[in-house]
């Protein structure tokens, strides 16, 4: 093994130290550019039924990434005649089912309370994999399972010992609940799959399967006569979660998974949180109810009882 000079070992290290930071502020921003997506939703959600939202904001994610994965549309194609059934289930449930159900329940709920609940991603992907990959889930991870569902429940029932012992929950937060079971288990799903693709033009591929999933909903909401009023707000609404909070976030965290890897970046998505209550309380003028406080509390408890088991 030669040596390395001292100069170049620090020049390394300097590279690598940027690299790095660099790797964690498009990480950062793309979890900024995500919570923001929530601000947008809520804001406009008198103006835009949730599955429009939906099927317009994979849609044209899809169109506006197309083009930077061109080397790789020989391979997606080839793989979405391999595995069409795969992929379709996998898009329905990632991208359709849980960003619609996020879009529906902002129409009842603070977008605060949405942000805390979606938290609830990771645990909820760790308990998933035990039941389908078979993967260990030990005492302490149950434990902080635990925790994050007594936080939940705290937030659907709002603090109300008796709608909780009555299982009355509010319908808004549940909406959310059903969204975050959504990417937890396309997580799982993605995961078990194993594709042999690339992460940016696999999840091109999966904007467009999703896009097609929403595409019923959207044409219930048309012939049901909930259309959208695209004024200003509503097209300025959909730039953004298109755009900057849909595409541009996709390939910031695309980046950010291949610089730090998957556990990393996943674990940075407990930014989005704390971002979606900052931009709430800024431009929305949503503050933190008691029940939020205390819910989100005990999910932070699961979330650390996680994390820590991790590194055991």
């Amino acid at each position: 093994m030669h040596a390395v000079p001292i100069g170049q070992a620090g020049a390394a290290e300097n590279a690598a130290g940027q690299s790095m930071t660099q790797a964690y502020t498009l990480a950062v921003l793309g979890w900024l550019l995500s919570a923001g997506v929530y601000i947008a939703a809520k804001w406009v959600a008198p103006e835009m039924p949730p599955w429009a939202l939906c099927f317009w904001r994979l849609t044209l994610a899809c169109v506006i990434l197309l083009p930077i994965v061109h080397r790789h549309h020989g391979a997606m194609l080839g793989l979405l005649k391999e595995r069409t059934l795969e992929l379709a289930v996998i898009g329905a449930v990632g991208l359709a089912l849980c960003q619609g159900m996020i879009f529906v329940g902002l129409h009842y709920t603070d977008a605060t309370t949405a942000g805390i609940i979606m938290a609830l991603c990771p645990i909820m992907t760790i308990v998933l994999a035990r039941f389908i990959l078979g993967e260990a889930l030990g005492l302490q991870k149950a434990l902080g399972a635990i925790f994050a569902l007594a936080g939940m429940l705290w937030i659907v029932s709002r603090g109300d010992l008796g709608a909780l012992l009555r299982l009355q929950f509010s319908v808004g937060e549940l909406w959310i609940v059903g969204s975050a079971f959504c990417f937890g288990l396309y997580t799982v799903l993605l995961r078990r799959s194993k594709f042999d693709m690339p992460m940016l033009p696999l999840l091109v591929l999966l904007l467009g399967v999703g896009a097609l999933a929403a595409l019923p909903f959207y044409l219930w909401e048309l012939a049901s006569g909930d259309r959208s009023a695209l004024d200003r707000n509503g097209l300025l609404a959909l730039a953004y979660i298109a755009g900057p909070g849909g595409a541009l976030m996709y390939f910031l965290y695309n980046r950010s998974v291949g610089a730090l890897g998957a556990g990393r970046a996943s674990m940075l998505m407990y930014l989005q949180t704390v971002f979606v209550a900052i931009l709430a309380w800024l431009l929305l003028g949503e503050g933190l109810h008691g029940y939020d406080l205390a819910g989100a509390a005990f999910i932070v408890a699961g979330i650390l009882l996680v994390t820590l088991a991790r590194r055991v």
